[in-house]
């Protein structure tokens, strides 16, 4: 078998097999049982609350959760653009990068507030090291908001009939120093070793092969780039992002980094199923997940590895793949697979320019944030996908003539509706943006560096990047203008807040309603049929939204190269 495939492999085995022992931790952190991490967080925790003045002890209902997480995100966004605005006053900024202007400043915070890290700047020329820092503390802390925010569905599910939804402050601390922290801490001395800088030193002078005397941008990589993947944030300390040498060094730092920003999310499932003792249930959510992985990824390695036909053609060697802004030391089977799940997770952290992709690779990309429920994020993956179960439920009832019910909570038509609500908002946030932005040329196209389909395409991208809180982009676009700064950092803040106050309001009020023992009649939820509704429910809704747009973006320009 071909070693860049048994490399692919490992990374999926190793991932699982790490998975799911961190799923039955995780479930054992969140559910207040003894670990033995105990001895080392407690009593930092602690100091932590007392010196806050937060009682963590103190249960809160479901609006409550939600007042803190967007009270703290409105504080932290402030704090953002005092920063990113101020960068020329503040320390650690060897280099005397400028601060930037209000319109980037603005899209840059919301885009890190929100856990997408979509950049419009050039990290190392755009940013001083104070500023990644400060960026580098947002992606610990917008990480453990979805954490904390899944943790809500965990308890509404696991507590029969309640008000009470644990603490939400008590929930996000531990998904920062206990889960967060502790793998990043492993994954950072990992990386270090294999040659990342971390550093508060300037740029280098060096010379390169040619001879020419090179100023090479340094900084204190090794501790920004464990958290973006872990966080599954993205956010790259080089504008080049993980396919710069000094960011992703070798295949070993390559192998890390995608086990890094897989781990958490496929741990989540088994947490889910540990923590609410349904574990036949997370199983299906993994073979969900899964199957729809294995539809995008298996393609998109086939088609990088087996090249451009039109320089096939060509008669020019093409027996390495599509190589055509990948990495030669990663290869286009490993580019591939990081394509996938770093858009299927959205983490949005690249090791390879996706604008360069083959087309139907390019459309493959599109449709893991399209969908944006296929493992997704960490904490929002659960989110996203729970509605599409509400959603699975209740077709499911009226196919056979029973009240829709989930875990022994009827489902009704305020959940319903809340349900719709933000499986609507999703295609209608990409849409309309990708619309307005190709309605209005001198704002939204004149920045495509490509004609024709792929610049529509360039603009799809953007737009879903923005909504799936991803940040990667097709980067033939250059997106650090009035429109595409203000245009997508409203789709961040809608694409990020409107999937996690819905989850959280249908939990909270399916809490409260009166438990309903399970019987004969009752919807088996934990079943491969079950999985198969859930998955045609996700297929049907990306199909029918987005199916459009794909056409007269990557399938047509597919179509055109023939």
């Amino acid at each position: 078998m071909n070693t860049e495939i048994l490399g692919i492999i490992a990374m999926f085995v190793v991932t699982l097999l790490l998975g799911l022992p961190l799923g039955k931790y995780i479930a054992k952190v969140y559910g207040g049982e003894k670990t033995w991490m105990d001895p080392i967080w407690g009593p930092i925790e602690r100091f932590i609350y007392k010196i806050s003045g937060v009682d963590s002890s103190k249960e809160m209902t479901w609006k409550e959760h939600l007042t803190a997480l967007l009270t703290i995100n409105l504080v932290w966004f402030l704090l953002s653009m005092a920063v990113l605005m101020n960068m020329e006053a503040l320390p650690l900024n060897p280099d005397g990068n400028p601060n930037m202007s209000t319109d980037l400043a603005f899209n840059t915070s919301i885009s890190f507030l929100v856990n997408c890290n979509l950049q419009h700047y050039s990290g190392e020329t755009g940013i001083s090291y104070f500023g990644q820092m400060w960026l580098m503390f947002l992606q610990f802390v917008t990480a453990g908001i979805g954490m904390a925010a899944a943790v809500v569905i965990f308890r509404a599910f696991r507590d029969k009939t309640t008000t009470q939804l644990g603490n939400f402050y008590d929930f996000f601390l531990k998904s920062c120093t206990r889960i967060l922290l502790p793998i990043s801490i492993v994954v950072a001395s990992i990386l270090v070793f294999q040659g990342m800088p971390m550093t508060f030193e300037g740029k280098d002078t060096m010379i390169n092969m040619q001879g020419d005397t090179v100023e090479v941008s340094r900084g204190p990589v090794a501790a920004f780039v464990p958290i973006k993947h872990v966080g599954t944030n993205g956010g790259g300390f080089f504008g080049a992002n993980g396919a710069h040498p000094l960011e992703n060094p070798t295949y070993l730092t390559n192998m890390v980094e995608m086990v890094a920003q897989f781990i958490i999310p496929m741990a989540m499932i088994f947490a889910f199923g540990f923590f609410i003792k349904r574990r036949k249930f997370a199983w299906m959510m993994f073979g969900v997940m899964t199957v729809g992985f294995l539809i995008l990824v298996i393609p998109n390695v086939k088609m990088e590895m087996a090249g451009n036909p039109a320089i096939t053609e060509m008669g020019i060697d093409n027996s390495l793949g599509a190589m055509e802004g990948k990495e030669i030391r990663i290869g286009a089977a490993a580019s591939g697979f990081w394509s996938i799940v770093t858009t299927m997770i959205s983490t949005g952290s690249i090791n390879s320019m996706h604008d360069s992709y083959m087309p139907l690779s390019g459309m493959n990309e599109l449709i893991a944030m399209m969908v944006n429920a296929f493992y997704g994020g960490v904490g929002a993956g659960i989110l996203n996908f729970f509605i599409f179960v509400i959603l699975a439920v209740f077709i499911s009832g009226l196919m056979v003539g029973r009240t829709p019910e989930f875990m022994g909570k009827k489902i009704e038509a305020r959940e319903m509706k809340i349900a719709m609500m933000v499986a609507l908002a999703h295609p209608f946030l990409i849409l309309v943006g990708t619309a307005l932005a190709t309605a209005f040329p001198t704002q939204g196209a004149a920045t495509l560096n490509n004609p024709g389909f792929h610049g529509f395409s360039e603009i799809l991208y953007e737009y879903t990047s923005s909504a799936a809180n991803n940040g990667s982009g097709f980067e033939g676009l250059g997106d650090n203008t009035l429109w595409w700064n203000i245009s997508t950092g409203i789709i961040l803040l809608l694409g990020r807040f409107i999937p996690i106050i819905g989850p959280i309001a249908i939990a909270g009020l399916l809490a409260e309603k009166k438990f309903i023992p399970e019987g004969e009649g009752t919807l088996r939820t934990d079943t491969s049929t079950f999985g198969l509704m859930v998955f045609a429910v996700i297929a049907i809704i990306a199909a029918l939204a987005f199916f459009p747009a794909l056409a007269l973006g990557p399938i047509a320009e597919y179509f055109s190269m023939s």
